[in-house]
C-alpha cells in the first residue's frame, strides 16, 4: 500500500490492477524502441526492452474534514468495454479499499477527472438484483458540468456506443440516487483540495491539487498518462478528445509543476507512481 503525506493531508493509492505492455492502444507512438532509449524510465516505468508499465488505481485524498476517492477504476462485473480485459472483472478492490482503513460508507466525497471508462468503473457495483446502485452511498459525487454535459450527449445520441454504456452504468445511476454535484472545473472541494482544468483529454477534464501547510500534490488524471510524455509533450493519446489542446496543456502543466516542485501522482503511473517534474535540455523527465 502506497502512501504520502502532504502536509495535514494523506494520500493513499489502492491498486486494481498493473500492466506490462499492451499500452499501444493509448500511446501508440511510445515503441519498445522509444521507450527503450528514454534511460530515465527504468526500471519504475519500462523495462529494459521499453515495454510501458502502467496502472489503474484510485487515490482517497484523507483531509482533516474529508474522506475523498478520485476516480474509481474499472469496476467489476460491467461489460461492453472495447478492451476485451476489461469485461466481467472480479477483483478485490473493494475489499482491497476497506483493508486500507476506508470502506466505501466512509467515503463522502468521490472525484472523477474525467467520465472515462478507467476512471468511473466503481461509482456503482451490482446489486443483489442485477441493478447499478451507487458504491459509496454516503458520498456527493463530483462531476465538471461540461464533461458530464458532453458524456449525456453521447449516451442520448449513440446509446450502444461504449462511453454511452459507461455512462449509462457507471455515471446515471448515481445521478438517478440524487447524488452528483456539478461544479465548475477551478471548484474548491475543501480548504485543501481544488480542482485544476486540465482540459484537452476531454471537454471537461481536471487534476486535483492538493495543498497544506505548504506542501503541494497535484492528482494528474489522463493529461498525460505515462511519463514519458514529459520527454515528448507532443505525443497525444490515441483518445484524446482535442489533441492541439491536451498537447498545450501538457506543455503548460509540465512547466507550472516543474517551477513550483509539486509532487505530481500519476494516475495511471506504475509503482511508485508519484514524483517530481524536472527539466532535462528543452523537455522535461520524472524524477522518484
Amino acid at each position: 500500500m502506497r502512501q504520502w503525506r502532504i502536509g495535514a493531508v494523506t494520500v493513499t493509492k489502492v491498486v486494481e490492477l498493473e500492466a506490462t505492455g499492451g499500452f499501444g492502444f493509448v500511446l501508440p507512438q511510445a515503441t519498445r524502441d522509444a521507450l527503450a532509449g528514454m534511460d530515465w524510465l527504468k526500471p519504475h516505468f519500462a523495462t529494459d526492452e521499453g515495454r510501458a508499465k502502467t496502472s489503474v488505481h484510485a487515490l482517497v485524498v484523507e483531509t482533516p474534514t474529508r474522506r475523498i476517492i478520485v476516480d474509481t477504476g474499472l469496476g467489476n462485473d460491467k461489460q461492453g468495454r472495447a478492451v476485451p480485459g476489461w469485461n466481467g472483472l472480479n477483483l478485490p478492490f473493494l475489499r482491497d479499499l476497506s483493508d486500507a482503513g476506508y470502506p466505501p460508507e466512509m467515503i463522502d466525497t468521490v472525484i472523477c477527472t474525467h467520465l472515462h471508462v478507467d476512471h468511473v468503473g466503481w461509482n456503482t457495483r451490482l446489486d443483489g438484483g442485477g441493478r447499478w446502485v451507487p458504491t459509496f452511498p454516503n458520498a456527493r459525487y463530483l462531476f465538471v458540468r461540461q464533461e458530464f454535459a458532453h458524456w449525456r450527449s453521447v449516451h442520448e445520441e449513440t446509446p450502444e456506443n461504449e462511453r454511452a454504456l459507461v455512462f449509462a452504468d457507471s455515471v446515471r445511476p448515481v445521478d438517478e440516487a440524487g447524488l452528483v454535484d456539478l461544479v465548475d472545473d477551478t471548484h474548491a472541494v475543501c480548504e485543501e483540495v481544488r480542482l485544476v482544468a486540465t482540459t484537452g483529454h476531454t471537454p471537461g477534464h481536471v487534476s486535483v491539487l492538493i495543498s497544506s501547510e505548504g506542501k503541494e500534490a497535484l492528482i494528474t488524471g489522463d493529461f498525460l498518462h505515462h511519463p514519458c510524455q514529459l520527454a515528448r509533450p507532443d505525443w497525444a493519446a490515441t483518445p484524446d478528445w482535442d489533441q492541439e489542446m491536451s498537447t498545450r496543456t501538457r506543455r503548460e502543466m509540465f512547466t507550472w509543476l516543474a517551477d513550483r516542485g509539486t509532487l505530481v501522482i500519476g494516475t495511471h503511473f506504475a509503482e511508485p507512481s508519484a514524483g517530481r517534474v524536472v527539466r532535462d535540455g528543452d523537455a522535461f523527465r520524472f524524477a522518484v
